[in-house]
């Protein structure tokens, strides 16, 4: 068998029973397994590094192939997809490149331990040097795949206050990963608690944030959201094919007597319609900002970022069209079927929550409006608290 066939049994083995999973919260750890075998992480590496050497739109086109699979499996690759893309940008050369490269080809997964629940931004989790080497401390929230990872991504703060991040085994001693997501979407993905207690750390993962510039924030920011757009776009293909299928086999649509088949009914073919072309233009526009991506990034590396910060916009603009699109659809799949439609044996509800879940990771509203504003006086977008006190962009 061939890689691509390989591919496609995974596929095939884990489409069905997405919805019993989901109502069971049985955890991924054996399809992660697969993919690990399949290496499926290092899908990016070139093939000369234990790579596929997969351009961009090949990764997300994966990424929405798995998402249609089972939504929670490919959310899960988020952390990893932005860590490979980091090694990319640095330059597969490096040092932490050379460390980190043979890990990755051997199947080896990187999850992440960045957020914590505080109200303010500020971290608390801190790396210590003590007289047996570094180690780390702290709770971390949505870490999202960390549980089936072997490390595990964390920011944190050194004894200085300075920023950084680190990478550590993700089951080293003093590292409890607890499965306590309570979000009502997007529940096997592991986004919960991450939990360290003088971990140690090797000096060679610890990196320091530093200013990495504009161009690699705008980079790793949209590898970031591309990442859930992508799910979101395999949720509304799977969401088609999960309508159809409980429409094909019915006999009777509500309020007509008799045996009135939904599949010849025009409304339902109708809402199915929309609900599909939802779907094809969320896939195509994804997947039209991962190759427009590529080449950008390739330019910004080398001194040009005024395509990135163009893409950073579209990224940006898809990050409120793809949702609202999805959203809608999902809500609207439920006409072909009446109260049938909502039966939880189905899991139709599950495309609307795991949508409006991942919809809800990053602020779409500011978002729209720094494109609002860019609109008006070519501001480049640049996040800040309101009426914090520091500048809002440059002009463009």
């Amino acid at each position: 068998m061939t890689l691509d066939d390989d591919w496609t049994t995974l596929l095939t083995t884990w489409r069905a029973g997405a919805s019993e999973r989901e109502r069971e919260r049985e955890l991924l750890f054996t399809p992660v397994e697969q993919l690990r075998k399949l290496r499926f992480g290092a899908f990016r590496l070139p093939t000369a590094l234990g790579g596929a050497g997969a351009s961009l739109p090949a990764l997300f086109a994966r990424v929405i192939a798995l998402a249609e699979t089972d939504s929670n499996l490919a959310h899960i690759w988020r952390g990893h997809i932005a860590f490979v893309e980091g090694l990319h940008w640095d330059g597969l050369e490096t040092d932490a490149a050379a460390r980190w490269l043979p890990r990755l080809a051997a199947g080896d997964i990187v999850g992440n331990a960045f957020s914590e629940q505080r109200e303010t931004a500020a971290l608390t989790t801190r790396l210590h040097r003590t007289d047996s080497g570094l180690t780390v401390s702290g709770t971390k929230h949505y870490t999202t795949g960390s549980i089936y990872a072997d490390w595990i991504h964390v920011a944190a703060l050194d004894d200085e206050d300075r920023r950084l991040s680190l990478t550590v085994p993700a089951r080293a001693p003093g590292v409890r990963i607890v499965d306590d997501w309570d979000g009502f979407g997007q529940l096997l993905t592991g986004s919960g608690t991450t939990i360290f207690q003088d971990v140690a750390v090797a000096p060679d993962d610890v990196a320091g944030d530093g200013d990495p510039g504009i161009d690699r924030h705008r980079y790793i920011g949209s590898i970031y959201q591309l990442s859930l757009l992508a799910v979101i776009a395999g949720i509304a293909q799977r969401a088609v094919s999960d309508t159809a299928d409980f429409v094909r086999p019915r006999r009777r649509t509500f309020g007509f007597a008799g045996e009135t088949r939904p599949a010849e009914d025009p409304l339902v073919q109708l809402t199915l319609g929309e609900v599909s072309a939802a779907a094809s233009a969320a896939r195509r526009l994804v997947l039209s900002l991962a190759a427009d991506l590529e080449p950008a990034a390739q330019a910004a590396r080398a001194g040009d970022g005024a395509d990135l910060a163009r893409l950073e916009l579209e990224v940006y603009r898809a990050q409120h069209t793809i949702p609202e699109l999805v959203l809608a659809a999902t809500t609207q799949l439920f006409e072909v079927g009446g109260a049938s439609a909502t039966a939880r044996q189905l899991g139709l509800d599950r495309h609307w929550r795991n949508v409006r879940t991942i919809a809800s990771h990053n602020p779409v509203a500011q978002r729209v409006r720094a494109v609002g504003r860019f609109e008006l006086d070519g501001t480049a977008p640049e996040w800040a608290p309101p009426a914090a006190p520091v500048a809002v962009g440059t002009t463009a």
